[in-house]
């Protein structure tokens, strides 16, 4: 904080906290909630693992840090979500809800939504962050409670308007499409070919042929909404009034 000119106040304002719980912050063993951690160290200028690294200790599953791994190097990132909304534009509640779903413990939960956070943290809000672009079928949209969803989909239209950022939306009247066979990410990286990422019920894998993961791509990239109109349509959810 002394290095960059920062106090409790400017702290607080920037995570949207009282400056009390900001000035608890500079106490050893007291952290930020997971929500606040990317905030706080985006206005000091560090990694949250740089301020604090007992948080970031690799939770994810085995299988998946390969693909976080790549996740780290990508220069774009493409993702088509057919269900539920990308974990790199997750709010912490709504990760804390679909995590909750599965057959995770209730001791486990909290340190995969902070393994989330942070890894949300590493590729978007890194100094030359990938273009990413996400395509979200409506349903995913409306499925959540409307305490979770309010939020979750006010962070989708401010991610939305990130100059990196592009998001787009498969309207429900888009009827079938070869997307709903389930999600995948395609990253492309210097010097190396494309590399595939796919969900399943038993685990995701990672795969060099992403040829067929281009030809559905393009396919539900045309029948989404322009960028415009999917925020458009975050901003008026009438499904939640």
């Amino acid at each position: 904080m002394a290095e960059v000119g920062a106090t409790a106040e400017s702290l607080a304002e920037q995570a949207g906290v009282d400056p009390k719980t900001a000035a608890r912050w500079v106490t050893p063993g007291r952290l930020p909630h997971p929500r606040h951690r990317a905030a706080v160290a985006k206005a000091l200028g560090r990694q949250v693992g740089e301020l604090w690294p007992e948080v970031v200790r690799r939770r994810e599953p085995a299988w998946f840090r390969p693909w976080a791994d790549v996740e780290q190097d990508a220069t774009s990132l493409r993702s088509f979500q057919p269900s539920v909304i990308p974990g790199l534009l997750q709010t912490p509640e709504y990760a804390h809800a679909v995590l909750s779903s599965g057959p995770l413990a209730d001791d486990e939960i909290e340190g995969y939504v902070v393994a989330r956070l942070a890894r949300q943290a590493a590729v978007l809000d890194r100094p030359r962050p990938p273009l990413t672009v996400f395509v979200i079928d409506e349903a995913a949209l409306r499925r959540g409670e409307p305490e979770i969803m309010h939020p979750q989909l006010d962070h989708l239209e401010a991610m939305a308007r990130r100059s990196h950022v592009l998001l787009h939306v498969v309207p429900l009247r888009a009827g079938f499409h070869p997307g709903q066979a389930g999600a995948f990410v395609i990253a492309s990286l210097d010097d190396t070919e494309d590399v595939g990422y796919i969900d399943d019920q038993a685990a995701g894998r990672l795969t060099n042929d992403v040829a067929p993961l281009w030809r559905v791509w393009d396919t539900v990239r045309s029948v989404a909404l322009p960028r415009d109109q999917s925020i458009q349509l975050l901003k008026a959810r009438e499904w939640l009034r």
